[in-house]
C-alpha cells in the first residue's frame, strides 16, 4: 500500500534581504516526507533548519518554489488562511513549551480545539479530547495543575498532548528537549518514539546526534541546503537507550 505524502516541497526558496543585501536562508531545497515517518532535521545556525521549520509550520511562506502539506498547497495562503492550516493540521512541540502559565494543563491541551471555530464541538466533547490526550502522555493525574506545578519534563508532555489534540497530519518538534535534563529527555523521546510507532508523522529539528539518532530518517542542513539526508541504520545511542528500553 502506497503512503499518503506528507510534505512535499519543490524548488523551495527563501530570500531576506533587498538589493545587493540578500540572504538565501533556503536555495532551491527538494524534499518529501511520507506518511508515519520519524524525521529529524540537523544542522548549523544558519543552516536554513530553523527557516524550513518555519515554512512547514505554515509560520512563513518561500519566497520561491511550492509547499504541499497532505496535498494541499499552501505556498501561497494568506496569513488567515494559513492559521487556519495550523490549527487543523499541524501539531507543534515548542523547546520552551509554549503553555500558559494561569491556566490547567487540561484547559491548555484544549486549546486549539477552543480556538477552532470550523469545527462544532461541545464543551464535554474538548474536554474528553484533552483528557484522553493527557492521559496519552502519562498526566492523567495532573489534569488541573497549572505549569508552574510541573516539572519541565512533566511541561513538555502537556505541550505534546496539546499537539495530539486535533489529530494533526504533522507534528512538528522544534528541539523538544533542549530545556530538560537527560531522564525527562528520555521521557519525551519515549512518547515520540511511541507516537511514530502509531503511525503519527513526526519532524523533529535538534542540535543533538543522540537526539537524533531516535528519528527514522536524519536530514542535515548547509548554507540552505540538503547536504545529507539518509535512513538512519543506528539505534539509540547508548546514554539513552537502556533507560528507553525501560520507558518503552
Amino acid at each position: 500500500m502506497t503512503k499518503k505524502t506528507i510534505i512535499k516541497i519543490l524548488d523551495l526558496t527563501k530570500i531576506y534581504g533587498l538589493g545587493d543585501i540578500q540572504v538565501r536562508a533556503l536555495d532551491n531545497v527538494n524534499l518529501t516526507v511520507t506518511e508515519g515517518e520519524f524525521v529529524a532535521i540537523m544542522g548549523p545556525s544558519g543552516s536554513g533548519k530553523s527557516t524550513l521549520m518555519n515554512i512547514l509550520g505554515c509560520l512563513d511562506r518561500p519566497t520561491e518554489g511550492k509547499y504541499y502539506l497532505a496535498g494541499e498547497d499552501v505556498s501561497e495562503l494568506d496569513k488567515v488562511q494559513l492559521a487556519t492550516i495550523r490549527n487543523k493540521k499541524l501539531g507543534f512541540i515548542f523547546q520552551s513549551y509554549n503553555l500558559l502559565p494561569r491556566v490547567s494543563a487540561l484547559e491548555n491541551v484544549m486549546l486549539p480545539l477552543l480556538y477552532d471555530s470550523m469545527q462544532d464541538i461541545s464543551g464535554e466533547e474538548q474536554h474528553d479530547r484533552a483528557l484522553k490526550s493527557l492521559e496519552a502522555v502519562g498526566l492523567a493525574e495532573r489534569v488541573q495543575h497549572q505549569p508552574h506545578e510541573l516539572s519541565g519534563g512533566q511541561s513538555q508532555r502537556v505541550a505534546i498532548a496539546r499537539a495530539l489534540v486535533n489529530e494533526p497530519v504533522l507534528i512538528l518538534a522544534d528541539e523538544p528537549t533542549g530545556n530538560l535534563d537527560t531522564k525527562s529527555s528520555v521521557e519525551i523521546l519515549s512518547i515520540l518514539t511511541k507516537l511514530h510507532g502509531e503511525g503519527r508523522t513526526i519532524v523533529m529539528v535538534t542540535h543533538e546526534d543522540d537526539i537524533a539518532s531516535f528519528a527514522q530518517r536524519i536530514i542535515r542542513f548547509r548554507d540552505g541546503r540538503i547536504d545529507y539526508d539518509k535512513p538512519n541504520g543506528h539505534k539509540p545511542v547508548h546514554l539513552y537507550k537502556k533507560e528507553v528500553d525501560h520507558e518503552l
